[in-house]
């Protein structure tokens, strides 16, 4: 099922290896055709356009874009008590984690008189986007929405599909997990719109003509400053288009994991890793990588059997036997370790001797689960690490979300006359040799200092 690379008896430098890696075809820059005119029409029309959109893309029109508080109560409600206390478990772990990325402020005394001081201050508001097609994703709610408010994001709204299939009173609206998990974080404002119309509503911002008039206003959904959250190459070319106007997180692409292992490894294990990462998407990759041929055909016969059983059977099969999946036999550890840093998976897996010292070698890599018994589902839903990470290889230059994703580092500067006057000749001479007179003007307007020409 898993196709072979053997790069046994090579020497390859860094594009060869990506050039010869398992990747998944997503053209982004395709998709920007279709997602310019849904952006435009929602900058122009609003609510009627989000409206309209989700009736052609979700098979519903909603009968509100927010979701009403009663609505997102009762889904609390409504939720199977082990899945709450499962999301609970989820959410303290996220908040013990994330609690410790805080930035604190920081002042440096550059002369006597002369400080400069780099203050952490969280974006304004920002919209956290949360998928909904093939599968439900309640814990990108907990990923999305934890980072954000112990940054101290004073303002933040949720989007997500709205799902054909609710009936009642929640009819028209997001997946009731979803709004359970909202709820369970104290997320109110949440609307019922997904894919790209969804990024160009929090970009742009819209009159909700859906929703009661409050002193005899029409709400506003404001628009936002950031918006994160993985979703598919649709909502990735709207956060092309639109950075700029926004901030974003990434442009997610298919969901990665990777598998660095030895002889040693269980092959059952990595087996239901890597059919664990194809259940989400027929895009998905799954990749092992190896110097044990007797670990990859035990991999590929586990593989096999578990594809065929497993629930999404359809979904995996096309994942694993897609481009983007497969065995990269490799002469040794370092020859892998060269492998899985070039790769820059989104999940990479450490299953070898001594993995905590091989991991250490690790420089590219969304997250690194190191172990037996450190699988990406653990990741996923309950590790208190974030499951929002770079795939595509963007490992290479760009982290997974954190608080700091939310947090702006501004520069405040403070020098008094006799700091500006010790430095002001230096600047004066660096504008003169940047042919910016004026520059040095600045400085010399205030201390007096002759300019040298």
């Amino acid at each position: 099922m898993l196709s072979t690379t053997d790069l046994r008896g090579t020497d390859l430098s860094v594009t060869e290896l990506r050039a010869a890696l398992p990747r998944a075809e997503y053209d982004v820059e395709a998709a920007l055709h279709a997602v310019t005119p849904i952006v435009a029409d929602v900058a122009e029309r609003g609510a009627e356009a989000l409206l309209e959109l989700a009736e052609r893309f979700d098979g519903v029109r909603p009968q509100r874009l927010r979701v009403p508080a009663e609505v997102m109560q009762r889904a609390l409600e409504l939720l199977d008590p082990d899945v709450r206390r499962a999301l609970e478990v989820s959410i303290e772990r996220a908040r013990l984690v994330h609690a410790d990325q805080v930035r604190t402020d920081t002042t440096t005394q550059v002369s006597p008189g002369g400080t400069v001081t780099e203050r952490w201050v969280p974006v304004d508001r920002v919209g956290l986007y949360v998928p909904g097609g093939l599968a439900v994703y309640p814990s990108s709610v907990v990923m999305n929405v934890v980072p954000a408010q112990i940054a101290g994001v004073s303002s933040l709204a949720v989007a997500s599909p709205p799902q054909r299939d609710n009936a009642g009173e929640l009819a028209g609206y997001p997946h009731p997990t979803i709004l359970a998990a909202c709820a369970l974080l104290g997320v109110d404002e949440v609307y019922a719109t997904g894919g790209a119309q969804a990024v160009a509503a929090f970009a742009h911002g819209f009159d909700d003509t859906t929703a009661e008039p409050v002193d005899g206003r029409v709400p506003r959904c404001e628009p936002v400053s950031l918006v994160t959250g993985p979703g598919n190459v649709y909502v990735a070319a709207a956060k092309r288009l639109l950075k700029g106007l926004i901030g974003i997180d990434s442009e997610a692409g298919p969901t990665e994991i990777a598998v660095l292992a030895d002889a040693g490894a269980d092959p059952e294990h990595v087996a239901a890793d890597l059919v664990s990462q194809a259940e989400h998407d027929p895009l998905a990759a799954s990749v092992l990588v190896t110097d044990s041929t007797e670990l990859a055909a035990a991999v590929e016969e586990a593989v096999t059997r578990r594809a065929l059983a497993t629930k999404h059977s359809e979904r995996v099969q096309t994942a694993l036997t897609g481009p983007q999946s497969g065995v990269v036999l490799v002469d040794d550890l370092d020859a892998g370790l060269a492998v899985v840093n070039a790769y820059g998976a989104e999940h990479l897996e450490i299953i070898t001797a001594d993995s905590p010292a091989v991991a250490a070698r690790v420089r590219n890599a969304g997250a690194v689960f190191v172990g037996t018994y450190s699988p990406v589902s653990l990741g996923d839903y309950a590790a208190g690490s974030n499951h929002v990470l770079p795939t595509g290889g963007c490992a290479c230059h760009s982290s997974g979300l954190s608080v700091q994703s939310f947090l702006r580092g501004i520069h405040v500067i403070h020098y008094d006359e006799q700091a500006l006057t010790e430095v002001g000749q230096h600047v004066v001479t660096l504008a003169e040799a940047e042919d910016l007179p004026a520059h040095g003007e600045a400085v010399t307007a205030r201390t007096g200092q002759t300019v040298a020409r």
